[in-house]
């Protein structure tokens, strides 16, 4: 072989490594910032990738076109991570993933139903529609879910237990509840929760506010369950803490 060929496979062979070393991830890292006491079943869902023919089957029980990730209770916050890929080839099919949804659970008590749980996730679009890139310059993308405690009674001892509540933290960015597909290899997509610490009424016109806290409307009688104030803001009823203790208002226990 002449030294001028040699040449040529060399600079082809370099080309060539350059070419596969620019080539983007077909994955990114999906980072959840957990508060103490939180956990989750995430699960990833895959469809057939745009102006593909391919269908999936339906079936029951396996369900390869999901994968799913776990976190569990923990002390302290947490941050935890997955690397996720964006595309996937099902039963020879090609798809791409599609949506990243939770079932969030949190404890809010000792006993072990003292768990309150709630859904939330995010569509991976094709294309946003949106001018604004979603993906900052430092390629980690941040999406905000707030979290409340919500708080109501249940049988003839009007016991309290809490419901959890997770919504969307609307900010100025369209783009903060939606994910674009084609930022995402390579990069960090982190879902925060944050909790609120005011606690407030799950069902409206049945506490009114007091100092200390709330009273329990009485309603038609004490044994009314439902018990709606109905303009009545005078008579209540006493309830149960989740300690046992019975008291007027929650939750100083005044």
């Amino acid at each position: 072989m002449s030294k001028r060929w040699f040449g040529v496979l060399i600079v082809l062979g370099v080309a060539g490594l350059a070419g596969c070393a620019g080539k983007p991830d077909d994955s990114f890292t999906l980072e959840v910032d957990l508060p103490a006491e939180f956990r989750f079943i995430g699960a990833a869902y895959y469809g057939p990738a745009t102006r593909q023919t391919c269908t999936l089957p339906r079936r029951r029980g396996k369900r390869p076109e999901r994968k799913i990730f776990i976190a569990r209770y923990k002390p302290v916050a947490e941050r935890v991570s997955f690397e996720l890929p964006l595309t996937e080839v099902i039963e020879g099919c090609p798809t791409v993933l599609r949506s990243v949804e939770f079932d969030i659970y949190a404890k809010w008590g000792k006993r072990d139903t003292d768990v309150g749980g709630d859904l939330t996730g995010f569509p991976i679009l094709d294309d946003s529609g949106a001018d604004e890139s979603g993906m900052p310059v430092t390629g980690i993308q941040e999406l905000h879910r707030q979290c409340q405690w919500l708080f109501r009674t249940v049988g003839p001892q009007h016991a309290i237990v809490k419901i959890l509540r997770c919504r969307f933290l609307n900010t100025a960015s369209p783009l903060s509840g939606f994910v674009q597909r084609d930022q995402l290899p390579g990069k960090t997509l982190r879902m925060v929760l944050d909790v609120i610490g005011k606690e407030e009424p799950a069902v409206g016109d049945n506490w009114v506010v007091v100092p200390g806290g709330w009273r329990r409307c009485r309603g038609r009688s004490f044994e009314d369950l439902d018990a709606f104030c109905n303009g009545n803001t005078s008579d209540f009823k006493p309830i149960k803490m989740p300690d046992g203790r019975v008291c007027d208002v929650y939750p100083s226990c005044k």
